[in-house]
């Protein structure tokens, strides 16, 4: 049987390839310009993948990098979701 291909993605931040299960994406819906974090990956809209790391979390937050590449407003609510994945993702309890 043929190996399944994984999904590589882009972090915005870092600009290193990872598995697409290894990042999270932020979205932005079309209709709405409303940004939120889509833990399945699915959601409709224009999205940018992160890693999931504090240090990652706290740049993007930093240089506004999630709103350039959204071309929308990203709350602060945004990335105090992202942190606190992030801190859970450090510790090892998963998203």
């Amino acid at each position: 049987m043929a190996e399944r291909k994984i999904p590589m993605r882009k972090c915005v931040i870092t600009g290193e390839k990872k598995p697409k299960q290894e990042l999270i994406r932020i979205v932005r819906e079309p209709e709405t310009a409303l940004v939120s974090v889509d833990k399945s990956g699915r959601k409709n809209g224009r999205g940018v993948y992160l890693h999931l790391s504090p240090e990652v979390v706290a740049k993007a937050r930093k240089k506004n990098a999630l709103g350039r590449h959204l071309e929308a407003e990203v709350p602060a609510a945004i990335y105090d979701e992202l942190e606190n994945l992030a801190i859970r993702a450090a510790e090892g309890l998963g998203r």
